[in-house]
């Protein structure tokens, strides 16, 4: 069974481009890719700034599942020019996830879909459903 679950703080974002947050399939999450654009629409230059907060989004998705950063089991980076953001987008994952990081593959891109985005995360989470007794 797949269930969509759309987050409050997601739902503009969710309803102008069709894709659900998170999808819940089972035990597992499915996060869609997260870019680091503001609020306000406005792409920061810092990857390590893009990187917080696209994580953040990430966080208000799986908050809305149930869920946190500790049941992020595996994530793929997307990153334009891997050798000058894959440095500080690490130093920020180090910040925002306990030890261990979940399993990880970085790809480097020729571009992502947001205007100025140099990284975006996809991530999958475990989160096991409370099964009826």
């Amino acid at each position: 069974m797949r269930q969509a679950i759309i987050p409050e703080a997601l739902k503009e974002a969710a309803a102008a481009t069709g894709f659900s947050p998170v999808i819940r399939a089972g035990d597992f999450l499915f996060l869609t890719g997260a870019t680091g654009g503001r609020a306000d629409g406005t792409m920061p230059e810092s990857p390590a700034e893009q990187t917080r907060i696209a994580l953040d989004k990430a966080q208000t998705a799986l908050a809305a599942a149930g869920a946190d950063e500790t049941n992020v089991v595996e994530m793929t980076s997307y990153h334009v020019d891997i050798a000058t953001t894959f440095a500080p987008v690490q130093a920020t994952l180090e910040e925002v996830f306990t030890p261990p990081l979940p399993a990880w593959t970085a790809v480097e891109v020729a571009g992502l879909r947001r205007p100025g985005a140099l990284v975006e995360f996809r991530l999958v989470a475990h989160s096991p459903q409370e099964r009826p007794a």
